[in-house]
């Protein structure tokens, strides 16, 4: 059994007295123990769903069922219950600034009724988890925005939780700082067994740590499955786009790929392991007599493998075409066209 359950959940705001669908009909299922990736574009409905797993926004159609049980049959009592194991972590890391390192680990068991000395005991072995245990004693000011996120993910993990949600965690931070946060996500991961979804518009962040993925766009579930899967066939505009572009330069209003996808036919290659120790592309060369052009050329860790990825401008004429996508092919490479829009 799946440990969420997300089943025709639908989500209806009241936008200056109309109505606006943030989530229009989503179904997914994350297994118990996953690393699990939600990803869109800004306004794509990310944190809604998110917020829509521990009931924080209600669902205005569908089910949400976490460990089996439905969270809309559950009472305030027993809701508050099933969040404690349904714990949260934020962009902006929402420390208590006036609280020492200790103290903010500690919060949470207080509201659990934990004894002091138990508290501080259990928040030691937490502080020495994400490799802090010497800012015990600092306040939040006097810490990096990735040892804020460290005491952050502490503190989230001071009840016992058997799933992190993790909105936009690292989108704060610089990209050494992430891959830090990231790894060390992996490894509460493979030690304490807990279920993480990450909530992300960055793409190198699903690459990098999660095993299955859902892409949304405007509300909408257009694409979901494993990430290498995803990453080697992209099957939705918005996958092709988010694999494709740089999000960052997109929000910006320059794309290097949406001016690619304008001109001639253009193939985007997966190089797989054994294909990445021949040199394909010059004896395709030399086996055709034709020049072709690499536009892009990239190599991106997915899931712990490094995949090179290129996209080829291919000479004109339909039967050369083919000639050339049939003998990438043959050699082992996952081939992709990306001419027109993304």
């Amino acid at each position: 059994m799946a440990e969420i359950e997300i089943k025709h959940v639908s989500k209806i705001f009241d936008v200056e007295g109309e109505p606006f669908k943030a989530l229009d009909d989503i179904n997914l299922e994350i297994e118990h123990g996953d690393i699990y990736g939600i990803i869109g574009m800004s306004g794509a409905g990310k944190s809604t769903l998110v917020r829509c797993l521990n009931f924080l926004e209600v669902p205005t159609e569908g089910e949400v069922l976490v460990g089996g049980r439905d969270m809309a049959s559950l009472s305030d009592f027993e809701l508050r219950k099933q969040r404690q194991d349904m714990a949260m972590i934020f962009q902006h890391f929402n420390l208590l600034m006036q609280k020492s390192v200790i103290e903010n680990v500690c919060f949470p068991l207080y509201i659990q009724g934990a004894k002091k000395k138990e508290a501080r005991e259990r928040a030691m072995e937490l502080l020495d988890v994400v490799g802090l245990k010497e800012k015990a004693l600092a306040y939040p000011s006097q810490l990096s925005g990735g040892q804020k996120q460290r005491v952050a993910i502490a503190r989230a993990l001071a009840c016992g939780p058997k799933i992190l949600l993790c909105d936009e965690a690292t989108s704060a931070l610089d990209p050494q700082t992430t891959a830090s946060i990231l790894a060390l996500l992996k490894d509460i991961n493979t030690k304490l067994g807990i279920t993480i979804v990450i909530i992300t518009h960055q793409m190198a962040v699903i690459r990098e740590i999660c095993r299955n993925v859902a892409i949304l766009n405007h509300g909408q579930l257009v694409e979901h499955g494993k990430v290498e899967g995803i990453f080697n066939h992209p099957k939705s505009a918005a996958a092709r786009e988010l694999i494709l572009g740089d999000i960052s330069e997109k929000w910006n209003g320059s794309s290097r790929t949406q001016d690619l996808v304008h001109e001639a036919k253009k193939l985007r290659i997966v190089f797989s392991e054994n294909s990445s120790f021949e040199p394909v592309i010059a004896n395709m060369i030399l086996q055709f007599g034709v020049a072709v052009n690499i536009l892009r050329a990239d190599t991106k860790n997915v899931g712990g493998i490094a995949k090179g990825e290129m996209i080829l401008g291919l000479p004109e004429g339909d039967e050369l075409q083919k000639q050339i996508e049939d003998y990438m092919v043959e050699k082992g490479l996952e081939i992709e066209e990306v001419t027109g829009d993304v």
